[in-house]
This record gives C-alpha cells, structure tokens and sequence, in this order.
C-alpha cells in the first residue's frame, strides 16, 4: 500500500518579470506614439540597425527593381534616391551576391 504525498512547490520569480499592478503608459517611440498600433513588423529597437536599417531594406529593394526591371541607370538612381553613385553601386553589388528568398521578386 503506498501512500501519495502531494507537494505543491514554489516557483520562483523570474529575474525579467515585470511587476503586477503596475501601470505601463504605451508611450511609443520618435516615429509612431503608439507601440500597440505601430505598422512596423518588428519593433525598431529589437531590429539590429533600428530603423535606419528597416528603411534601407527597402529602398535597396527599390533600387534594385528600378535597375534590374526597369533598366534605369546609376545615375539616376542616385538622383531619385538623393544618394551617390558609389552607394547605388554598393546597394547593386549587395544584392547581386545575396541569394533572392524564395518567392520573393526584384
């Protein structure tokens, strides 16, 4: 005959919880003043770069379309995007050697 002994233990407090009952103002940040309605899809400050790096993701995606589909020039580029021609360049070369992810088109 065995006999159960039910112990129920203590769990102990995580080191990053934050505490109850607090109050927690949705302050935002300098480009939108609501974290909980922000469009982006990561927040700038977990992306390494912050949002300078989220915004160029995207313009060279754009420099690369305008110059692959398109066929515009560096020159050009560069004047549409207020860039130099050494940047447009860098951005070309960058994207030449990155393999394209599945699905995605330039």
């Amino acid at each position: 005959m065995s006999t159960q002994v039910s112990v129920q233990l203590e769990r102990p407090a995580r080191i990053d919880a934050l505490p109850e009952n607090t109050s927690y103002a949705d302050s935002g940040c300098d480009l939108y003043p609501s974290c909980l309605r922000c469009p982006l899809p990561r927040c700038r400050y977990e992306d390494p770069g912050g949002a300078p790096a989220m915004l160029r993701t995207g313009r060279n995606a754009s420099i690369s379309r305008l110059a692959l589909q398109q066929g515009l020039g560096v020159d050009e580029i560069a004047r549409m995007f207020g860039l130099s021609r050494r940047t447009v360049f860098r951005v070309l070369a960058d994207m030449r050697e990155r393999p394209a992810k599945p699905g995605h088109r330039l």
